[in-house]
C-alpha cells in the first residue's frame, strides 16, 4: 500500500522524479524487511542442552582408560544426538527425551537397559519429562517392562490428564498407547547382577540399607530457538533397593522442574534427600523471586540445602537466557553440554 500511494505521488511529477520516488520506495522496503528480519533473529534464543549420566564416588584412580573412554563416549553420543533436533529447529522437549532415550539404550548408564536391580533382582523404572510451556509434566514410577520409560512418561503429559502412574496402572496405559514393552530380563545386564550380590552382601555384613551405584540417573535439560526450556530424567533408582521405593527422579520439583519463567532442572543422587530438599523446584524458585543467577542458585542448593541434610549429589540446569550450571557436592558427575555459542563439552570429574 505504501509503495502504491508513493508511485500515484510520483506519477504525477515527471518521468525522472517518478523513478526517483520508485528508488526511494524500494529503499523504504528493503530497510522495512531488514528490520523485521532483525526483530525476528533478536526474539530466537540461543540454544543449548545438557546431560548428566549421574552423579557420586567417582574415584579417577579406580577408573580404567577403556572405561573412562567408553563414558564420554555414551555421553558424547546421547549430547550429539540432542543438539541435533535443536540445531534442526525442533523443540527443547524433543530434544531432552531424544538424549534420555539414547542413554535408556546404552547399558553402562542407570536407566532402561542397564538399569540397577532390587532385592528381588529386578529393575522397576522411574522417569519424568517437564515442558516449561504450561508448564506441563508427565512421569511414569515402578514400570518393569517399558523399554523406554521416558517415552511414556511423555505420554503422560501428552495424552492423559494426569502427572503421575504407578506400576501395573502405568504399564496398562503404556499397552494402550502402543509403547514397546519387553521382559525384564532386558534390562539386566552381568555388570548389575554382579552389583546386586555384592550390595546384599554388604548389607549383611554392616547392616547398612541398599548403595547408590556408580554411573547412575540419566537427565538432559535443553533451550530452544523460541526460548522453551524441557527437562528429563530417567533412572533405574538404587542396587538392591526396596520393591516399590520410588525416588526423586520422577518426582515432579525434587528431581525433574522445568519452567519457561525461571529454568529447567534434572537432579541425580540421593534421591531421598533430593525429595526432602525439593532440589529442582528450589533452584528455579530462586531465579524466579530472589533473582539469583543461576550458578549462584544451583551451588546454593547442592552446597548449601543438600549439603546440610547430608545428601550427595547434583544437577544440571538451563535458564531462559540460555545460561548453563552443572554442579555438585559429590566426587564426579557424568556430564555433557553443547550450546549454538559454541561450547561443546564432556566431563566426568571435578
Amino acid at each position: 500500500m505504501k509503495l502504491s500511494l508513493l508511485w500515484i505521488g510520483a506519477s504525477t511529477a515527471g518521468p525522472q522524479s517518478s523513478t526517483a520516488w520508485l528508488w526511494r520506495a524500494l529503499a523504504a522496503c528493503v530497510v522495512a524487511a531488514a528490520g523485521a528480519a532483525l526483530a525476528r533473529a533478536a526474539d530466537v534464543k540461543p540454544v543449548a542442552i545438557a546431560i548428566h549420566g549421574g552423579a557420586g564416588v567417582i574415584d579417577r584412580a579406580q577408573m580404567t582408560a577403556e572405561r573412562e573412554a567408553s563414558y564420554r563416549a555414551g555421553l558424547a553420543t546421547a549430547l550429539d544426538a540432542g543438539y541435533a533436533v535443536l540445531e534442526r529447529g525442533g523443540s527443547s522437549l524433543e530434544a531432552v527425551v531424544t538424549a534420555v532415550r539414547v542413554m535408556e539404550d546404552d547399558p553402562q548408564f542407570n536407566a532402561g537397559r542397564g538399569a540397577v536391580l532390587t532385592h528381588q533382582g529386578a529393575a522397576e523404572l522411574d522417569a519424568a519429562v517437564m515442558d516449561g510451556e504450561g508448564p506441563r509434566a508427565g512421569a511414569v514410577a515402578g514400570v518393569r517392562h517399558v523399554k523406554n520409560p521416558i517415552e511414556l512418561a511423555r505420554l503422560v503429559m501428552e495424552r492423559s490428564p494426569h502427572v503421575l502412574l504407578v506400576g501395573d496402572g502405568a504399564e496398562e496405559f503404556a499397552l494402550e498407547q502402543g509403547v514397546v514393552l519387553v521382559p525384564n530380563s532386558h534390562f539386566r545386564t552381568e555388570l548389575r547382577v554382579r552389583e546386586l550380590e555384592q550390595a546384599v552382601r554388604e548389607e549383611q555384613q554392616r547392616r547398612k540399607p541398599a548403595v547408590p551405584p556408580g554411573p547412575g540417573t540419566v537427565g538432559a535439560v535443553a533451550i530452544d530457538r523460541a526460548g522453551n526450556l524441557a527437562a528429563a530424567t530417567s533412572t533405574g533408582g538404587l542396587t538392591n533397593k526396596q520393591h516399590g521405593r520410588v525416588g526423586d527422579s520422577p518426582l515432579i520439583g525434587a528431581g525433574t522442574y522445568a519452567n519457561n519463567e525461571s529454568c529447567a532442572v534434572s537432579g541425580t543422587g540421593q534421591g531421598e534427600f533430593f525429595i526432602r530438599s525439593v532440589v529442582a523446584y528450589d533452584i528455579c524458585a530462586l531465579l524466579q523471586y530472589k533473582h539469583l543467577p543461576l550458578a549462584a542458585a544451583v551451588h546454593e542448593v547442592i552446597h548449601g540445602k543438600l549439603q546440610r541434610l547430608g545428601g550427595e549429589g547434583g544437577v544440571i540446569a538451563v535458564d531462559r537466557d540460555g545460561q548453563i550450571a552443572m554442579d555438585f557436592n559429590s566426587g564426579g558427575m557424568f556430564r555433557a553440554v553443547r550450546d549454538s555459542r559454541g561450547r561443546r563439552e564432556v566431563a566426568i570429574y571435578r
